[in-house]
């Protein structure tokens, strides 16, 4: 991870889980539902972590988003 993109991480993050939660998901549920574990997810969320496009396009697909709604960075 790019240190310098740092912020943008921590916002993709944040936008993950906000969705998941909108969308009735615990980390362990969308873990199980990405075929990931559920410290994969908590990291991703807390930007401790990449993520790959792959991986990003299944969320979108289960949350029933366009992937602009995770990189929707508001100030």
């Amino acid at each position: 991870m790019n240190l310098k993109q740092k912020d943008k991480y921590i916002m993709l993050g944040l936008n993950i889980a906000y969705y998941r939660k909108l969308n009735g998901f615990t980390q362990e549920k969308l873990a199980e539902a990405l075929e990931l574990d559920r410290t994969t997810i908590s990291k991703i969320e807390l930007a401790t972590s990449g993520v790959s496009l792959d991986v990003l396009f299944e969320m979108c697909d289960l949350f029933s988003i366009s992937p602009a709604k995770l990189f929707d960075f508001r100030e």
